[in-house]
């Protein structure tokens, strides 16, 4: 059986040598399995390591004496120890999720904790081949895809680890006992309310009785199989990613063109969108995928909510995914200028100079700079966003415009609008910055005296 771990371990590129490894131990079978391998293996390995154990305060005096296990455990085998106690049924409550969901996070939150506080590089867990064929089983009932069919991953995210992943609980459970480990019995485990301990307890059970002796190598095999096509079709979806979308902290706009691939293609590129925003794909399931490609088909500000308060907005074409974090109001800031420099922030300037109309010699092209009619300007030079009502008469046009209407036909996304700086002259728009100057203010034949006015930095 170490071997077979050993063989894991190197077939995976598990560990390097100097690594600090927190290896996760509840006191069963599995986990002391796991632990007791590896200090078996760290001279040959050349690893240190390190025990995390997790006390879910889900069993009263169980789960005191467990933690007081591992703890001794750990001293006979001269094996720094770190624990943390939780009370899992208040977390769930707390989060609204089960208990089976919010010990999961709990678990790894706590895992990252120990692994930053030793600077470790690896978290060994001790998921096994019957975990594998379980995982593949309740997938199958839920509708899962290619990428359920593939089930547990033993190397995840180049830090969690799985050395026992090819290993039957059989075995595991034969080593505990030839090696005299007596590891703690989880009660909870025997009971068939859970969905997984009836595929433990009486599917698997029955598969291997009516079907197949050795359906637990026959799942797994077939995991392996799929994993191979799997890893194909996500590294094509991987360059389509970088192909088609853009990439900001907690959003991801995908270009429309993504959605003319093949749907397999665009399932993934959407489960990488979403993995990139919330950093996993935890409570996502493949109604939600169908839910953002029907919603890419429907007219542009189409809205919808996914778990994890994920936003996905359909941007005249364009899909928006993003975290639903409530911005603070925008600022009601009206900055008064001046000819000369104008300092809004560290990022932002504008600068005012007036000329006669003689003096300019060669228009600039640049979007961020405008010319207006001096002696048409009333009122003093305003900076501002746009607020609630506001009307525009864009240059070349005779009646005014709702402001709004106008950001519509330039196709600009609800999200940029109250980002976009507006130059006032008294209670008048005169130019939508780097879109529309206005025609109250153009300048034309009869025109003396010229303002320029130019916008440089980020927008406020």
């Amino acid at each position: 059986m170490i071997k077979t771990v050993l063989n894991t371990i190197k077939e995976n590129n598990m560990l390097c040598k100097k690594d600090k490894v927190v290896v996760a131990v509840s006191g069963g079978p599995d986990s002391l399995c796991l632990l007791h391998i590896l200090y078996k293996l760290k001279e040959e390995l050349d690893i240190n390591l390190y025990v995390a154990h997790l006390n879910h305060c889900l069993r009263g005096k169980e789960s005191d004496e467990d933690e007081k296990f591992v703890k001794n455990f750990c001293q006979s085998l001269d094996i720094e120890f770190r624990s943390k106690r939780v009370d899992i049924n208040k977390i769930s409550q707390q989060r609204n999720m089960s208990c089976e969901t919010a010990g999961r996070k709990v678990r790894y939150e706590f895992f990252n904790e120990v692994k930053k506080e030793v600077g470790a590089q690896k978290v060994a867990i001790a998921h096994n081949a019957n975990d594998q064929a379980e995982t593949v089983l309740m997938r199958i009932m839920r509708g899962t895809g290619l990428e359920g069919l593939t089930g547990i991953k033993a190397v995840r995210d180049h830090e969690f680890i799985r050395p026992l992943i090819n290993t039957t609980r059989c075995e595991i459970e034969n080593y505990c006992k030839e090696e005299n480990l007596n590891p703690q019995i989880d009660k909870t485990n025997l009971e068939t309310i859970y969905s997984r301990n009836k595929i433990r307890l009486e599917l698997i059970p029955y598969i291997e009785k009516n079907f197949n002796k050795d359906i637990i190598n026959t799942i797994n095999r077939l995991s392996d199989t799929i994993k191979v096509d799997n890893n194909y079709l996500d590294s094509i979806a991987k360059e389509k990613f970088k192909k088609y979308c853009d990439t900001c902290p907690e959003k991801v706009i995908i270009s429309k063109e993504a959605f003319l691939e093949d749907e397999a293609i665009v399932s993934r590129i959407l489960r990488l969108s979403l993995r990139d925003v919330c950093g996993n794909l935890y409570d996502f399931e493949k109604i939600h995928i169908y839910d953002i490609m029907r919603i890419q088909k429907h007219s542009t500000g189409k809205q919808i909510m996914l778990p994890n308060r994920i936003i996905v907005s359909n941007d005249y074409g364009d899909m928006i995914i993003s975290k639903n974090i409530k911005k603070a109001k925008m600022s009601n800031d009206i900055y008064v200028l001046h000819e000369g420099i104008n300092n809004i922030s560290n990022n932002c300037a504008v600068y005012i100079e007036s000329y006669c109309n003689e003096g300019i010699k060669n228009i600039s092209k640049n979007k961020f700079i405008q010319y207006f009619d001096y002696d048409k300007i009333k009122g003093n030079i305003i900076l501002r966003n746009r607020k609630e009502g506001d009307k525009f008469i864009p240059i070349g046009m005779k009646g005014s415009k709702k402001l709004k209407n106008m950001f519509i036909d330039l196709k600009i996304s609800k999200e940029r609008r109250n980002d976009i700086p507006l130059i006032c002259f008294g209670k008048s728009i005169a130019w939508v910055v780097g879109y529309r100057m206005g025609e109250l203010f153009k300048i034309d034949k009869h025109t003396k005296k010229i303002l320029a006015i130019e916008f440089e930095g980020e927008e406020i």
